[in-house]
């Protein structure tokens, strides 16, 4: 059985007010194991990038939606999960896609950020449903 060192769980509304509340939270997480402060800005856009998305794209800017964001440390990996129970995405591959966006304001790059920054991604959505946002990040010096 592996060993979990730490794990944090954090819910909240799907408002832009609590973007910059999930980034210092997972940098502040993140901060027990020994990433580089490159690495942790990597961690704050990535975190930032997928709770953006809940709030744009799976609750259509709705404020009254709830991600979770949970948050554990072991193996001396981070791993972060960013959850939503809106919309879903209909197709995942498409969404991967550098400038894909269903808004025309915006840039469609928030994935593609989210999987060049993190060691490992992985997208779990069912249209209608919500989606799931797994991250994994290894600090640099241990890899």
């Amino acid at each position: 059985m592996e060993m979990i060192k730490n794990r944090a769980r954090i819910e909240m509304s799907s408002m832009s007010e609590n973007i910059g509340f999930a980034r210092i939270a997972a940098a502040t997480f993140a901060a027990q194991l020994n990433f580089t402060l490159a690495e942790i800005e990597e961690i704050k856009v990535a975190v930032s990038e997928a709770v953006s998305n809940c709030i744009i794209h799976g609750y259509e800017n709705r404020p009254d939606g709830t991600i979770v964001l949970n948050m554990t440390i072991e193996d001396g990996k981070l791993k972060i999960e960013v959850e939503d129970f809106g919309v879903g995405i209909e197709d995942i591959e498409a969404a991967m896609q550098p400038s894909f966006t269903t808004s025309e304001e915006r840039m469609g790059l928030g994935l593609v950020f989210i999987n060049s920054f993190m060691n490992e991604m992985e997208i779990i959505s069912t249209p209608g449903e919500g989606t799931l946002v797994r991250m994994v990040k290894i600090p640099e010096k241990s890899e």
